[in-house]
């Protein structure tokens, strides 16, 4: 994901489901970033498949920063409404998409890989990656993850510093998708998860 890491193999990914999606994803920084960003009340292929969607309609084969932060904001949400739609909420993810690539033009002059590449160690890094536009606790931890498990980014503590999405063999987050096997797996486990929740407010109802 980065021009220093030459010497690490060729990264393949299976998110989105869609090889050019999935290409895309493997060799830019900020289409993961922005991926990550949309993977909210969609299911996990549709917000990795963003990226690629938003660079063809751009008329490009990847995403820059530059362009989008200095993008018309009008523009840029049309981008994402038009048919079909690249989120459930197009409108309001273009807006944060538009300002996570205006925080990396103002702290990382615009290199999405910047964020990573100059942590210090996992802790520094998940402070990093929280302090994103959009990226909250859970979100920063499993991007984190993300980086580790499949772009082979570990700085000292990455690991614990991504929490339980760290953990070796565990299916709880994107970071865990290596094909349909294994998203089928991290779904069943989100599922869960959800069932177990909505028992638990049934149970302090009563």
């Amino acid at each position: 994901m980065t021009k220093s890491d030459k010497d690490r193999p060729p990264v393949t990914l299976r998110i989105a489901q869609e090889p050019e999606a999935d290409e895309l994803l493997a060799r830019s920084p900020l289409a993961a970033l922005v991926g990550m960003l949309l993977d909210q009340q969609v299911p996990m292929e549709w917000a990795f498949s963003g990226p690629y969607s938003l660079a063809r309609r751009m008329g490009g084969d990847d995403l820059d920063a530059h362009e989008i932060a200095a993008y018309d904001p009008e523009a840029f949400a049309g981008l994402f409404t038009t048919k079909p739609a690249l989120h459930r909420y197009p409108g309001s993810m273009a807006k944060r998409v538009q300002q996570l690539c205006q925080y990396l033009v103002a702290e990382y002059d615009g290199d999405a890989s910047a964020v990573w590449t100059g942590a210090s160690d996992g802790a520094d890094l998940r402070k990093r990656l929280n302090a994103l536009p959009g990226f909250g606790a859970q979100k920063a931890q499993i991007f984190l993850a993300l980086l580790g498990k499949r772009f082979g980014v570990r700085p000292k503590g990455w690991r614990e510093a991504a929490g339980p999405y760290g953990e070796a063999g565990s299916h709880r987050s994107v970071a865990d998708i290596t094909g349909p096997e294994s998203l089928a797996e991290v779904r069943a486990y989100k599922q869960h998860l959800k069932q177990a929740a909505k028992a638990d407010e049934r149970a302090a109802e009563q």
